[in-house]
């Protein structure tokens, strides 16, 4: 069962990279972060500021609309960026290599839905929405991000 961890208001751009930023350190190999949203609601500015965080560096992080996939090496585990919009089918996503990538990586998942059943079920969902002079945000998993997230509401 999914619990609502956090929700709250991305102002600009700097929020949502503050908040990536302390995401960040707390992931680990297996991890799955699906990003839900309408274009341009902030998934992907999410997840640039994200895979910097974890890099520890200025990073090219383009957005992996038509590649599909774009990883990067982690000390700790690859991270996978992938962007499904594009996908009519969850065995789709299963060909691209995201079965084992769920295992193994850390995963951040625009446009999720497309997995179907092939959805983590231990995965983190942020809901982005965007409003008229800012981002909304709501953050919601299993108990066990609840645990080891709870400084975000701090």
């Amino acid at each position: 069962m999914a619990l609502q961890i956090l929700q709250t208001l991305l102002a600009d751009e700097e929020a949502t990279t503050a908040l990536a930023t302390r995401i960040a350190p707390v992931l680990q190999p297996g991890d799955t972060l699906l990003l839900d949203g309408e274009i341009g609601a902030g998934k992907s500015a999410f997840a640039r500021a994200l895979i910097r965080a974890r890099l520890g560096r200025m990073e090219e992080v383009p957005s992996p609309t038509f590649t599909l996939v774009q990883t990067y090496e982690d000390d700790a585990a690859d991270l996978w960026h992938c962007d499904l919009y594009r996908l009519t089918d969850p065995d789709e996503a299963l060909e691209l290599g995201l079965d084992a990538a769920f295992e193994a990586a850390i995963c951040l998942v625009e446009w999720p839905d497309r997995l179907g059943v092939a959805t983590p079920p231990n995965a983190l969902r942020l809901a982005f929405s965007a409003g008229d002079d800012h981002h909304e945000l709501t953050i919601s998993g299993p108990a066990e991000w609840a645990k080891r997230l709870s400084a975000l509401r701090g």
